[in-house]
């Protein structure tokens, strides 16, 4: 399957060769101090300055794929260290999730502008003339710019009649819809705990890889090792994401191959979601008793509120996230069973770790990880046998993956159920225009309206744990929610709803 980019491919390298160390290595602290030799084998670099640096950053790359923190600059410390307190199945996550690798950082300028070999030095020197700061004069036959002047206003860039003045900004920074990166004392990226949701935005427009999460694959396949009882949860998002001719019946042979017990479809708790936001939004919201009603299955945007709009945080739903509701409704059937949620979100990794969520969410792991275990067993899922798949979640459930998705569904259900209900809605996509959402909402501007808010542009088909273009990923699901033989749950399974979130 051709990668979207250099990046995605040495993750998913790394991926692969933690995997396989876990599935096979009987002396695993030797083989993982070998990967990055085996991700950089050769003595000439592709694509840092040295072959040490290379191999310093795949080193990193290692422990965040298991789940550890980064290694001091200024300490000796080894690939593995940290291992056997790690290597069990119930480790979750060392905050932060997000990190930024020191040695794989470029130092990309912050919001600069600089004058390029497209200058001509005209007579209008209109760049000059409009800078507020006298910033700007003419060195060696073209414009400079002395950035101890400069206020960063662009003026200079506007008044360009060739466009030779560029605007340099850390890709990383420009993607963060909460502004939570600056920069170290060396002029590296830095993220702000106190200000990341954890949306992974970061992470996938960085051209150099320098910013990734941790994940929990290892501990993962410890548990299938010891034959445990793991199942699979799989998010709506998935379809596609690993070639046309996977269908489910071909994914679920992938997955049992894998180790996995059993295969169970996220859509279902997504079903069980919209019907008790249904009948929510119409006892309290319709009728006035609250303002407004935020969507809760994007923890990116739920963190967010709860982070930014703290006034605003009881408007968040309480109702359970498909996550949690499919989580849940498994242990019913299952109690001695561990939950695999597989899906698109970085995010849903915090979300599993929450006190609340703990005991029914046991591990997170993104498509993109997921494919590092198929290659770790090398699996052609194309080739695998058609298993057959039970299916029982409705279009409605099945559309969450997409942006607009999650409100639609509330709003079918609504006009099924309590026909005549007049229904606002407002859907954000993307974590600058979330913000937005919620300052109209503050404002008392989206009163009597239903919120949806998803932290990724697209909604979960953009997540930064797909693996396919969103445009595309996007067709596959509408396709999926077409084909779907019910476009509405049944109402009685509001009764589930109640069930599962007493659960508590």
């Amino acid at each position: 399957m051709k990668s979207q980019s250099v990046v995605t491919e040495l993750r998913r390298k790394v991926f692969c060769e933690v995997a396989r160390v876990a599935y096979e290595s009987d002396n695993p602290s030797a083989d993982l101090e070998e990967i990055p030799y085996l991700i950089t084998p050769d003595e000439i670099p592709k694509y840092r300055e040295s072959i040490y640096r290379e191999r310093q950053i795949a080193a990193e790359r290692v422990r965040l794929a298991m789940g550890l923190s980064l290694r001091p600059e200024n300490k000796p410390v080894s690939i593995t260290s940290g291992v056997d307190k790690s290597n069990i199945a119930e480790k979750y996550y060392e905050p932060p999730l997000m990190q930024v690798i020191p040695s794989a950082c470029d130092k990309c300028p912050d919001n600069e502008y600089y004058v390029t070999d497209q200058c001509r030095n005209c007579v209008a020197h209109s760049c000059i003339k409009s800078c507020p700061k006298g910033a700007i004069s003419i060195v060696n036959g073209k414009s400079y710019i002395d950035q101890s002047k400069c206020i960063k206003c662009g003026k200079c860039k506007a008044a360009c009649p060739y466009d030779a003045i560029a605007h340099h900004k850390r890709p990383c920074a420009s993607a963060c819809g909460v502004k939570a990166i600056s920069s170290d004392d060396y002029g590296r990226a830095h993220i702000n705990t106190d200000v990341c949701v954890a949306c992974g935005q970061c992470m996938s427009a960085c051209p150099f890889g320098a910013i990734a999460d941790k994940s929990q694959i290892y501990q993962l396949i410890q548990a299938i090792r010891k034959d445990d009882e793991v199942v699979a949860a799989v998010a709506p998002a998935i379809v596609g994401q690993f070639g046309p001719d996977v269908t489910p019946g071909r994914m679920k042979s992938a997955l049992l191959a894998l180790g996995f017990k059993d295969v169970y479809e996220v859509a279902v708790g997504a079903d069980v979601g919209c019907v008790a936001e249904a009948h929510h939004y119409v006892k309290e919201i319709a009728t006035g008793n609250l303002p407004f009603l935020f969507t809760s299955c994007c923890p990116a945007w739920a963190v967010l509120v709860k982070k930014q709009f703290p006034d605003l945080a009881s408007q968040v739903s309480r109702e359970l996230t498909p996550m949690v509701a499919t989580a849940r409704s498994i242990k019913v059937k299952r109690p001695n069973a561990r939950v695999v949620f597989i899906g698109p979100c970085a995010a849903k990794k915090l979300e599993a770790s929450r006190r609340t969520v703990r005991s029914y969410v046991d591990f997170v792991i993104t498509f993109e990880e997921l494919a590092g275990m198929f290659d770790a067993k090398g699996l052609k899922l194309n080739e695998l046998e058609e298993l057959p798949v039970n299916i029982k979640a409705t279009g409605a459930g099945r559309g969450y993956a997409c942006s607009g998705g999650v409100a639609s569904a509330i709003e079918n259900c609504i006009n099924e159920y309590y026909n005549g209900t007049e229904v606002k809605i407002k859907h954000a996509e993307g974590l600058f225009e979330c913000k937005k959402a919620l300052m109209l909402a503050k404002s008392g501007k989206l009163n009597g309206y239903m919120i949806e808010g998803m932290g990724c542009p697209g909604g979960c088909v953009a997540g930064v744990g797909t693996i396919i273009p969103p445009e595309r990923a996007k067709a596959e699901v509408d396709r999926l929610v077409n084909s779907s033989a019910e476009k509405v749950p049944p109402k009685e399974m509001e009764d589930l709803a109640e069930k599962l979130t007493k659960m508590d």
